[in-house]
């Protein structure tokens, strides 16, 4: 469904809006729950991603297909194989089948898990046989996608002997391997981690615990773009931690560079934009630890007429789609000069009011930050965003929330 965006006469003001539970924290927790059946879970996201996920966890069916869920794939990869009762074909949606596993799959046989590929090697689909995993080290490149390590991470407890493993290289997205052994270390799982080396004890038993899952930060990442592209807008949302363990918290932080300050309250996170705040022309940021929000500062610095060099973006390029290459076309589209590499973008911004443009249509490439990351530039120009259903991957009701906000 193709949707059209207009608010360029619009501010933003006095606005509440409850953002639902973390999709990192709640895809996680899913699997320590299956792991740990006293765990009980509030706030859980209601995003596809999740659902994807908790339906597979109770699927008896010999074949489970994720769609385009990728961390569902990475994680229900790990655990089935881990799982001696489990014989099944793990696959999903044609881009899913292009998306990589391989040094996943090659660090779970390493620990002596059966898994076959069923078509191209290196990619889904996957015909997973669990077992006992009896060796308790495994190496893997540190400088790949966070979602394979947490992926091991995740098992550990389970495991004969527990888990060690080694990490080589630099290590990309920490926050969210601290996530990882955050979540487990409420489950009174025993971990070390020193330089590049994590040990995980196995743990049988925990005591009953209860887990109040915090709200989205990647999610709250499109409002602190809409505020900082407003011309003085404020808004509520809820709810959040100061001390969080989401590495996309980090936004608090940089959209001070946007002019969007942030004040924790008990109800939850008050962002507002500063009056009079001078902007630099050009701004460099290293989005290694939080590259999810990429998308949203090159589009908030395109809104501001901003240059800007985004760093640490690798990983990028095997998320829903090449999200390097999507960005460089749709901003191409409004006039920015954008160039990307292997892991980065440049992005020389022309002034948004100066671009002749009556409306644009946006493509999401069937990939929901897409969707959301460009709809706060509605307040500039009118959009057209197409297959904006997509957002229901990680935020169902992200129009919805918008809209209420706009109007």
């Amino acid at each position: 469904m193709d949707l059209f965006l207009d608010y360029t006469n619009t501010n933003i003001f006095d606005n509440h809006i409850f953002i639902p539970g973390s999709k990192s924290e709640s895809n996680r927790l899913l699997i320590l729950k299956q792991l740990f059946n006293n765990l009980k879970l509030k706030n859980l996201s209601n995003a596809d991603d999740t659902l994807i996920l908790q339906k597979a966890l109770s699927s008896n069916n010999k074949t489970i297909n994720i769609g385009h869920a990728g961390t569902a794939m990475r994680f229900l990869t790990a655990y089935f194989a881990s799982n001696q009762k489990v014989d099944v074909t793990l696959t999903g949606s044609e881009r899913m089948q292009k998306r990589p596993i391989k040094i996943l799959v090659n660090a779970l046989r390493e620990l002596g898990a059966d898994i076959t590929y069923l078509k191209e090697d290196g990619f889904p689909p996957l015909q997973i046989k669990g077992k006992i995993l009896d060796k308790n080290v495994v190496t893997i490149n540190g400088n790949v996608s966070s979602q394979y390590i947490s992926a091991l991470m995740l098992i550990a407890p389970s495991l004969k002997n527990g888990l060690t493993i080694l990490l080589k290289n630099e290590i990309t997205s920490i926050p969210y391997i601290k996530m990882t052994l955050s979540l487990l270390k409420e489950m009174d799982v025993k971990i070390k981690w020193e330089n590049n080396k994590i040990t995980i004890s196995k743990k049988e038993n925990t005591k009953d615990t209860t887990i109040i899952i915090e709200s989205d930060w990647s999610a709250a990442s499109y409002y602190y773009s809409l505020v900082a592209l407003s011309e003085n807008g404020r808004l509520l949302l809820s709810s959040f931690k100061e001390e969080s363990l989401q590495g996309d918290s980090a936004l608090a932080n940089i959209y001070t560079k946007f002019g969007v300050e942030t004040t924790f309250k008990k109800e939850g996170i008050e962002i507002i934009k500063s009056t009079n705040f001078n902007f630099k022309k050009h701004l460099r940021f290293n989005l290694i630890k939080t590259p999810d929000i990429a998308q949203t500062i090159a589009v908030t610095c395109f809104g501001l007429g901003i240059s800007c060099e985004l760093t640490g973006l690798h990983t990028l390029k095997i998320k829903e789609t090449d999200r390097l290459l999507a960005l460089k076309n749709e901003l191409q589209k409004l006039g920015a000069k954008v160039r990307i590499t292997e892991d980065s973008l440049h992005l020389k911004s022309l002034k948004i009011n100066s671009v002749n443009l009556e409306s644009v249509k946006i493509n999401t490439y069937d990939d929901h930050r897409m969707a959301m990351a460009f709809a706060p530039l509605s307040l500039k120009i009118p959009l057209i965003i197409n297959n904006s259903e997509v957002v229901s991957k990680s935020y169902p009701n992200y129009w919805k929330d918008f809209k209420s906000i706009v109007q």
